[in-house]
């Protein structure tokens, strides 16, 4: 497939330009309010641990690849290309639930 440059769509902004484009301009509201989700489920007290728990994890994570995510932007790692970010992302999360559901058959089989 043609990179999008040549086929005549956006190419991704790198560098400090991340934070002048709409789109990834909201990557500062989302590390923003990340954190302070991420800030506030850990110091709250609920019934169930469990829950806290998965609600943790969730935040961490979302705040974790929000990072990973804008740093890749602002050191060019994409190359200009919009492929790349769907591809390497779509693959991770594919894996994390086949992970998930393998897990969690052998727990129930077990049980």
């Amino acid at each position: 497939m043609a990179p999008a440059a040549a086929s005549g769509g956006s190419t991704l902004p790198s560098g400090f330009s991340v934070f002048t484009t709409f789109p990834d301009l909201l990557f500062i509201f989302e590390f923003v309010f990340g954190g302070l989700v991420w800030i506030l489920v850990a110091s709250s007290l609920v019934p169930w641990p469990l829950i806290q728990g998965w609600v943790m994890f969730v935040s961490v994570f979302c705040f974790v690849a929000t990072t990973t995510l804008i740093v890749l932007y602002i050191i060019g790692a994409h190359g200009g290309e919009t492929s790349w970010v769907t591809l390497v992302f779509s693959y991770v999360a594919t894996l994390l639930y086949v992970v998930h559901a393998v897990f969690s058959l052998i727990r129930w089989k077990s049980s």
